[in-house]
Parts: structure tokens; C-alpha cells; sequence
């Protein structure tokens, strides 16, 4: 389930001005009132996950741009559809917006994806290493390191055991290696992820269920702010 939010600024100001870290606390922000208001503090998977705001220009006055945010979890989505109607204006940081729209959309679930946001997977968590295609350059690690990622969420948020045997995806085509800096206070993160032209699974029929929770939920790690979001191809 998702839901697509329409929103204009008040003020004119660059594009980069809006990183993930704001637009996850816009989220949290929206969630206060409701059973998932300490989601925040939560160690565990979020399943949540949201895109890139679009069209990916600068912002101005009268000039709608769009967010999504997908999760598995329907009540999440309408629980923050709800408090949208309470909260009509918005803050990302210092800039004001005003929700001119929201409505909740299903996409029909497809074999094929591409990725709206980068796809971030560890190389080693404990050291806080992520994985790169440039400096690594191993697919096999990628693509097990994925699917085992989201079978452990899957597995979590249906309380279930379930088994993928197979590779995750058949046919993959890279876009890009992709660096995106995060704010947090006055300290700058870096985190590396790729994005992707192609996953494509030839075969979702007897595994529709764990797809479509991966196109809700998102790929890899970090969902909760913004990386991994995915589109089924039409």
C-alpha cells in the first residue's frame, strides 16, 4: 500500500535543501497520535519505506511536487492519510508546504522493477562499511545479501519461516553507483547504494505474496529513510 502526497512550498529554495533525514521526520511527525508514534525508537525493521520527492527540481511556489510512502502494513499508510487531514501545512526544516492532495494507491504487482531510490546493502555492518560496486565489484554477495535481507523482513513481519530457494531476482541491468549525503543536526553521513534499470524475476507465480511485500516494503537495507524504494515496470 502507499500513499501519494501532492504538496507546493511557499518559498523558493534548491532542491537540495530537503535531504531523507527531514522528510523521515516529517513522516515521524505525521505518525505522533497514533499506535506508531515511538516507531522512531524502534531497533528493529520500520517496514516502511518512501521515494525521492519528484519531479527531482528545485522547489517554488504554485509548483506541485510529489512523495510517496509505501509500506506493507495498510493501517501505517492510513494513519498518516488521516493525520494529513488534520495537518494540512508541513515543514521540511525551515521551508513551509502546503498538502494540496493525498490519496492511497495499490500498484499491481509486476515481475519486473526499477529502483526510484538507491539500493543499500552492508559489507560489514560492524564497521559500518556498506557495499560497492566500484570498490567490491561481487554480484553474488549483492544478490545473496539481498535476498537474505528481505526474507529476514518478511519472515519478521509475517512471523513466519519462509524459504526462497532460488536467486531473489534473474535479470538484473545497474544504472549507477549512487553517494547520497545525510544530514543529521550539524554531522554528515555518506551512504552508498545503487540504482537500478532492471530486477526482474521471470517466475513470481508461486511467490507473489514475498514480492509484492518487497515492492511495499522496499529492497535492502535502510527503508525507513527513503533507500530501496521500488516501481513495478508497466
Amino acid at each position: 500500500m502507499r500513499l501519494l502526497i501532492k504538496f507546493s512550498p511557499r518559498e523558493e529554495f534548491s532542491y537540495d535543501d530537503v535531504d531523507k533525514h527531514m522528510i523521515q521526520s516529517v513522516i515521524y511527525s505525521l505518525l505522533r497520535n497514533t499506535k506508531y508514534e515511538s516507531i522512531h525508537n524502534i531497533k528493529k525493521f520500520k517496514f516502511f519505506t518512501f521515494s525521492d520527492i519528484f519531479p527531482p527540481t528545485d522547489f517554488k511556489p504554485n509548483e506541485n511536487k510529489n512523495l510517496l510512502i509505501s509500506s506493507p502494513d495498510s493501517d501505517f499508510i492510513k494513519s498518516i492519510g488521516d493525520n494529513l487531514k488534520e495537518n494540512p501545512i508541513l515543514r521540511f526544516g525551515n521551508h513551509i508546504i502546503d498538502i494540496q492532495e493525498h490519496k492511497m494507491v495499490n500498484p499491481r504487482l509486476k515481475n519486473r522493477f526499477i529502483s526510484s531510490s538507491p539500493l543499500v546493502l552492508y559489507k560489514n555492518s560492524r564497521k559500518n562499511i556498506y557495499f560497492s560496486f566500484k570498490r567490491d565489484n561481487d554480484l553474488s554477495f549483492f544478490l545473496e545479501r539481498l535476498k537474505d535481507n528481505a526474507l529476514k523482513k518478511y519472515n519478521a513481519f509475517y512471523s513466519t519461516n519462509y524459504e526462497l530457494k532460488e536467486n531473489i531476482f534473474d535479470r538484473i541491468k545497474l544504472r549507477k553507483e549512487a553517494v547520497v549525503k545525510i544530514r543529521k543536526g550539524s554531522k554528515e553521513f555518506i551512504i552508498i547504494g545503487s540504482v537500478w534499470k532492471l530486477l526482474e524475476k521471470f517466475d513470481i507465480s508461486k511467490n507473489r505474496k514475498f514480492y509484492k511485500f518487497i515492492m511495499d516494503c522496499g529492497l535492502g537495507e535502510k527503508n525507513s529513510l527513503g533507500f530501496g524504494f521500488v516501481n513495478p515496470v508497466r
